[in-house]
């Protein structure tokens, strides 16, 4: 993935010829060819079900490389629960799907201690959090108690009930899928659970084509029946390793920050960006950077994806409400203002 000489616009943000020997070891095109078709292949998996989605398909395996999680928000019938189903398909691990109801408790997610007559003790029985993916349908159809069911699991990645403490598996995303809070018996997500959430993505309505394509291939038989998985758990450790060795420089870290210092300063934001969210935001464009081929982040990588990582984050004055605006258009005027850092002797960084 060494592609220090590509370009001489990209000087600046590599590392050193010795630091970029100690990240990848000696098999580093090896590592970076495999990484690349084990992403072509599980992209190609997704693509097969979900047409017309590439970028949103992306978006997701970003967020699973980035070891986040991901939310999925738009109205009923577009595909949302398809799409988390098809990436857990095409990952050889453990899924289970949680179908959030009004009437769902906290228990019913993360397990509940029972007392077992035999052995005179309590013994704990896991709920379907413990998975390496979990599905979580509808999320926003539960009450906030048993939302926050999800936040110790998110965060910590662990379950802690009745004074134990219980891992859960590695890697480990929640996918999650809501409705627009216009809909009937939807509880919006609280700032916390929010921020849990690496990135929203929202699906849309697909384009002409892609629909005239579905309805031609979804008659008869679902295309979810004949995805197989694709990539095993050790190959996606592998490729989260790799993503973790993605250099970012100072320059790119500085860039980070100077966005989520604007949001908070903006006088349309009442709430900007946390620290964990720069945080998510560096991880998400240190794997978008090893998905496109490179060992390195550029700018762009943090530009194109503030939107998804950060809107979800924002929130604005009401005044700001009242005009029209929304975390998503006052984002990207933020990200328009914001100074991209140029290396010495570079033409330019172009913005998404």
């Amino acid at each position: 993935m060494d592609a220090r000489n590509t370009s001489a616009a990209t000087t600046g943000f590599t590392a050193s010829d010795t630091a970029v020997s100690q990240l990848s070891g000696g098999g580093a095109q090896g590592a970076a060819d495999s990484f690349l078709e084990a992403s072509t292949r599980i992209l190609g998996a997704i693509n097969t079900v979900i047409d017309g989605k590439d970028e949103a398909a992306r978006l997701v395996l970003t967020v699973l490389l980035a070891e986040g999680h991901v939310l999925l928000e738009d109205v009923p019938g577009v595909g949302k629960t398809m799409l988390a189903k098809t990436l857990a398909r095409a990952v050889d691990c453990s899924v289970t799907r949680i179908q959030f109801t009004p009437d769902l408790l906290p228990s019913d997610v993360t397990g509940v201690s029972i007392y077992n007559q035999d052995a005179h003790r309590f013994e704990f029985r896991r709920g379907p959090v413990f998975a390496n993916i979990v599905i979580g349908d509808e999320i926003n159809r539960a009450s906030a108690k048993t939302q926050s069911a999800l936040l110790e699991c998110m965060e910590e990645r662990q379950v802690t009930v009745d004074g134990g403490t219980y891992r859960l598996a590695e890697p480990f995303m929640v996918v999650a899928t809501q409705n627009p809070l216009e809909m009937e018996g939807t509880y919006a997500l609280p700032e916390a659970q929010r921020d849990r959430f690496m990135a929203r993505i929202s699906l849309g309505y697909p384009d002409m084509a892609s629909e005239i394509d579905m309805l031609e291939s979804h008659q008869s038989v679902s295309p979810l029946e004949s995805i197989v998985p694709v990539v095993s758990v050790r190959d996606i450790a592998a490729m989260t390793n790799r993503v973790r060795d993605v250099y970012v420089s100072s320059a790119v870290k500085e860039y980070t920050v100077a966005i989520g210092a604007a949001t908070r300063a903006h006088p349309q934001v009442r709430l900007g960006a946390s620290p964990r969210a720069l945080l998510q935001l560096l991880r998400a464009s240190k794997a978008r950077a090893a998905l496109d081929g490179r060992d390195f982040v550029l700018p762009d990588d943090v530009a194109r994806l503030g939107e998804a990582v950060l809107s979800h984050r924002l929130i604005l004055e009401r005044k700001a409400l009242s005009a029209g605006e929304t975390p998503a258009s006052v984002l990207r005027t933020i990200l328009a203002k914001v100074p991209v850092p140029r290396p010495p002797g570079a033409a330019g960084v172009t913005r998404p």
